[in-house]
């Protein structure tokens, strides 16, 4: 990488229906070539399902008040990403919407043990507990949002999403709440999980401005925004390793990168940015064989490897 920004992956292409997203687009850097991940297959590798395509399929279904159909589908995605917390909380939802609070559970559970940072899931994870009677694990979660929000003081980005949480959890802990009927039982008006494909794209774009401003904890809230519109998809899984990176969250970074190569082998940055992480752990070994793999895929040459060739012979990044 040079200049501090993300670089160009192949013909760049912004959303032709989103001048908000061509004006915020224009002079950053796409991964898969430069689709938004709306267009951009998912590439499986192996796995009996695509996980990108599951979680569609699931959004529909749950749009459309299937909400079992939608659990079935988030199961897939589970079965293919085991662990990504945002397909275990995709299916706690649609089990949820179904009436299964008790499956759900079990749902949100992995998710938050994923993603103990993840505020919705957190939320949801309480609500479905105070529901099934289980207050003590309920208040537990509810302690935590409150010591958060608290250390937040509202001068933080999630101050409002942590107050809305709060909300949610002690309404549902309420002895006199009417128990809501199954297709009332989400509540989650800021989550982008059911968006329209066009609403992931500008989270999707706005992550990338925000990465290439260095604003890397904006950059992850707005990832984490694409990727619960798409599923798991190895563009933005790429960039999650990525932002992980910046942030010193090395091992979290080798995680998104290893989930992005699984279901894209052939996928440039993430080959790249990983062996860029191995050589900043000192694996030039491991680099290297990064390295060959561009080499293969690149008949040519590309950027990708000549970067990742610099960043081997320098020994870490050539622009420092």
């Amino acid at each position: 990488m040079t200049s501090g920004r993300l670089k160009l992956c192949g013909l760049f292409m912004v959303l032709a229906t989103a001048a908000p997203a061509a004006a915020m687009a224009s002079g950053m850097g796409m991964m898969g070539g430069g689709q938004m991940p709306s267009t951009s297959p998912a590439m499986p590798s192996g796995p009996r399902y695509n996980a990108a395509e599951e979680a569609k399929s699931g959004a529909a279904a749950f749009d459309a008040g299937r909400f079992k159909d939608a659990a079935r589908y988030f199961e897939h995605v589970t079965e293919v990403e085991p662990k990504a917390a945002v397909g275990w909380y995709m299916l706690g939802m649609a089990r949820a919407a179904a009436g299964d609070d008790r499956s759900a559970v079990r749902a949100y559970e992995k998710s938050v043990k994923l993603d103990p940072v993840r505020i919705d899931a957190r939320r949801d994870y309480a609500v479905s507990l105070a529901r099934l009677k289980q207050a003590d694990k309920a208040g537990a979660q509810l302690d935590g949002l409150k010591s958060e929000a608290a250390s937040c003081n509202e001068t933080c980005p999630q101050a409002s999403d942590l107050k809305a949480a709060i909300a949610a959890v002690q309404q549902a802990m309420t002895p006199t709440q009417a128990a809501p009927g199954p297709a009332a039982r989400l509540d989650t008006p800021a989550n982008l999980l059911f968006a329209a494909s066009q609403a992931g794209d500008l989270a999707y774009v706005r992550a990338v401005s925000l990465i290439n401003e260095r604003r890397y904890p904006e950059a992850m809230a707005s990832l984490d925004q694409a990727e619960a519109a798409f599923g798991p998809h190895p563009d933005i899984l790429t960039y999650k390793g990525y932002t992980w990176r910046k942030l010193g969250r090395l091992d979290r970074a080798e995680a998104d990168y290893k989930r992005a190569l699984v279901m894209a082998p052939g996928h440039r940055g993430a080959t790249e940015y990983y062996g860029e992480l191995k050589v900043i752990r000192g694996d030039l070994a491991g680099a290297r064989a990064m390295l060959a793999r561009l080499d293969g895929e690149c008949a040519f040459g590309c950027a990708e490897a000549e970067d990742l060739r610099r960043w081997i012979e320098h020994g870490g990044d050539p622009a420092s």
